[in-house]
């Protein structure tokens, strides 16, 4: 392969990288949006829609594994193919969580369950994966740690979210007349918090982005340990 064509291929992994962002970010704020509408079509068409993103993770490992074993490349390049291989893999766990929102989505009532704004953590959450992406793309250090940073405000928001279904439970008094009640608030508040969970979890892969972007441009490790 000549260089020229050698630069396209890191080129065009690139591109397709950000591109799997961008699909990534998509089927997330869907999901929200079934989460936050009750819409269960489209939670569901985020759940069919997870092979996509699985067939596209498999293409990029296989085009990075490639420029591995048949370009063997060294130092900046090196770097840009071992973090690109270690951020799709960010990317499909990303689209593993919004599958699980999805399916919250549709199990569900969030009647009974405490008010506890899911949107904002939400939002945050989605804010930090889309910034880590472009940082990526722009190799935008000073993004990089501005996006670690805002993980610890997401955390927060998180906490607080789990405190407050926590408080709930405890002074919430049963409805001794309807076992079903009991049952389902359960239910509601068990999808509650596995929802902040995964929103928790999709910012810190926000931050492994992040991380192996920043160490992909200037060999610093600090976002990774």
């Amino acid at each position: 392969m000549s260089r020229e064509s050698y630069q396209q291929a890191l080129d065009e992994l690139r591109a397709a990288v950000v591109d799997m962002g961008t699909l990534v970010v998509e089927r997330l704020e869907a999901a929200l949006t079934a989460l936050r509408s009750v819409d269960e079509d489209l939670a569901q068409s985020v759940i069919d829609g997870d092979d996509e993103i699985n067939d596209l993770y498999l293409a990029l490992e296989a085009d990075c594994i490639d420029l591995f074993a048949l370009q063997q490349p060294v130092a900046t390049d090196l770097r840009f193919v071992a973090a690109s291989f270690k951020i799709i893999t960010d990317l499909e766990r990303v689209a593993d969580l919004a599958t699980n929102l999805a399916a919250y989505a549709q199990s569900a009532d969030r009647r009974l369950a405490p008010e506890v704004d899911v949107d904002t953590i939400g939002r945050e959450a989605t804010e930090m994966v889309e910034r880590s992406i472009d940082a990526y793309r722009r190799e935008d250090i000073d993004e990089c740690r501005a996006v670690a940073a805002d993980d610890d405000e997401l955390d927060a928001l998180c906490q607080r979210a789990s405190e407050t279904v926590a408080r709930d439970l405890i002074e919430r008094e049963a409805d001794g007349d309807d076992g079903w009640a009991v049952e389902q608030l359960l239910d509601d508040v068990s999808a509650l918090l596995l929802t902040v969970r995964d929103l928790e979890r999709v910012g810190d892969h926000a931050v492994n982005i992040a991380a192996r972007t920043l160490y992909m441009v200037e060999t610093d490790s600090e976002l990774i340990y």
